[in-house]
């Protein structure tokens, strides 16, 4: 039988919007709120390029991610075709009005996953990597 944790009311996330949830572990987790009133819970990163799906556009049963437009389906956690792959998808309820997660999904899934890195070092993960060149300006 699941642990439910009351996460926030249906009100507190903006109608074709988001919240994000922060675990003890791991990513945070997004959860959207479509027109319909429907609410979904995904991992807060694009399965593309980790782009932060909360930031994203909603629309229906979908979210664009805001970084490359790819979209995810919010019941599965799955990219549309012809883009590939998945996000980690949460369990969630509505009950009275207010949004419950899985406490045992919270807990241990995609707790491995980690936070992209972008800009000097990030491929290595040292800052101020000797790899990373900067062009100087063209000059006429």
């Amino acid at each position: 039988m699941s642990e439910w944790k009351k996460i926030c009311l249906v009100n507190d996330i903006p109608v074709l919007g988001s919240r994000r949830v922060a675990r003890e572990r791991g990513m945070d987790v997004a959860v959207f709120r479509n027109s319909e009133d429907q609410v979904f819970a995904v991992l807060d990163r694009c399965p593309h390029k980790g782009g932060p799906l909360s930031q994203g556009i909603v629309f229906g049963t979908s979210v664009a991610c805001p970084l490359h437009n790819w979209t995810i389906e919010l019941e599965d956690g799955c990219a549309r075709a012809p883009d590939e792959g998945c996000v980690q998808k949460f369990s969630c309820k509505v009950e009275a009005g207010i949004v419950h997660l899985d406490h045992t999904e919270l807990a241990t899934l995609a707790i491995d996953v980690t936070p992209p890195r972008a800009g000097p070092g990030s491929t290595t993960g040292a800052l101020g990597d000797a790899s990373f060149d900067v062009q100087a300006p063209h000059t006429a």
